[in-house]
């Protein structure tokens, strides 16, 4: 295979692209090409509502991930023992420290991959 066939794009609310959907054998084709051995876990993936929340008004994959859910700020923040304003940063931050973000995920019950996005 030299060239990518059969891949659908998916724009955000104002036309520019946002994801690139493809058949699972072209991903794998592309990780070889670009030396990855990494396997990707089928079950970490992102559901279509969250991505959506995060797209469609411009949230973070932390709050996506909370509204999803159906939890509040303090909920979340309670079990990772920190108080709401605390967590309200994290939401609100461009990056967040990979130890904190596996700390999210276990709070949240997810894959922390699974914020990756």
């Amino acid at each position: 295979m030299t060239t990518l066939t059969n891949v659908q794009i998916l724009n955000d609310d104002h036309g520019v692209p946002a994801f690139a959907v493809l058949p699972f054998a072209d991903f794998e084709w592309l990780k070889r090409k670009a030396n990855i051995s990494q396997t990707v876990d089928v079950n970490s993936g992102v559901p279509y509502e969250v991505a959506g929340l995060a797209l469609k008004q411009n949230l973070s994959a932390i709050r996506a991930w909370r509204e999803y859910l159906g939890l509040t700020q303090a909920e979340v923040a309670e079990k990772l023992g920190i108080s709401q304003s605390a967590y309200s940063q994290y939401e609100k931050a461009k990056n967040v420290r990979k130890a904190t973000r596996v700390k999210i995920a276990e709070a949240l019950g997810i894959n922390v991959e699974q914020l990756d996005f």
